[in-house]
C-alpha cells in the first residue's frame, strides 16, 4: 500500500521531489495567469490586497525547478488560517506555517510532480522581499545569469535536501534583495 504524501518522511518526500532545474520557459507566465485567475475566483470574498508571480520562474532566461511560485498578500488583520482553509478545499496542500506566513503546494502526487506545480505563499501585506528579488533580477540580467549559474551548481549537489539548497542561496538573495530594496525604495 502507497503511503500518503503526509505520512513520508522529509528524506522520502525529498527523493520523491528532487531538485531539478530546466530551461526558462514561456509557460510558466501561462500557469501562473491560470493560477491568479483561479486564486481570484476561489478568494473572491478575502481581503486579498495583491497576488504575485514570485521565483525563479518569474525572471527572464534563467533556468528554474519547474514550479511557478505565487505570492497572495492579504490585508494586515485578516484571518490568514481561514484562508489558507479555502486553499486547503480547494485542492492544496499545507507546506508549512509560522508567524504571518504559511505555505501551500499544489501538483504534487504519490508519483511525483503533476504536469503543472505550484507552491503558494500566503503572507501579510508587504512581506513581499520576493518581488524587489524578482525586479532586480529581469532589470540586470547579468546578476540573474550569476545566480543561473549558482543554481546549476547547487543542483546536483543538493538534489535530495531542499533546506540545503535553500539555504546555500541564501547569502545571494539576501545581498540582492537589499540592493534592491535600496534601489526601487517604496516600489511595493
Amino acid at each position: 500500500m502507497e503511503k500518503e504524501l503526509s505520512e513520508m518522511s522529509l528524506k522520502e518526500l525529498w527523493e520523491l521531489f528532487p531538485i531539478s532545474l530546466v530551461v526558462h520557459s514561456d509557460k510558466w507566465k501561462l500557469y501562473y495567469g491560470e493560477m491568479e485567475l483561479f486564486l481570484k475566483d476561489k478568494l473572491s470574498g478575502c481581503p486579498i490586497e495583491r497576488i504575485s508571480h514570485i521565483g525563479s520562474t518569474a525572471i527572464s532566461d534563467i533556468w528554474a525547478k519547474n514550479i511557478v511560485d505565487v505570492l497572495i498578500e492579504i490585508a494586515e488583520g485578516s484571518d490568514m488560517e481561514y484562508i489558507a482553509d479555502i486553499l486547503e478545499q480547494s485542492g492544496f496542500i499545507r507546506m508549512s506555517a509560522e508567524a504571518g506566513r504559511i505555505s501551500l503546494n499544489r501538483g504534487y502526487t504519490k508519483k511525483g510532480f503533476a504536469d503543472k506545480v505550484f507552491h503558494v505563499h500566503l503572507r501579510y501585506v508587504g512581506d513581499n522581499d520576493e518581488l524587489y528579488f524578482r525586479d532586480y533580477l529581469n532589470e540586470h540580467p547579468s546578476t540573474a545569469k550569476e545566480y543561473e549559474t549558482m543554481k546549476l551548481q547547487l543542483w546536483k549537489q543538493f538534489e535530495n535536501d531542499r533546506d540545503a539548497y535553500t539555504n546555500a542561496k541564501t547569502e545571494f538573495v539576501k545581498k540582492w534583495t537589499l540592493e534592491a530594496k535600496n534601489v526601487y525604495q517604496g516600489r511595493y
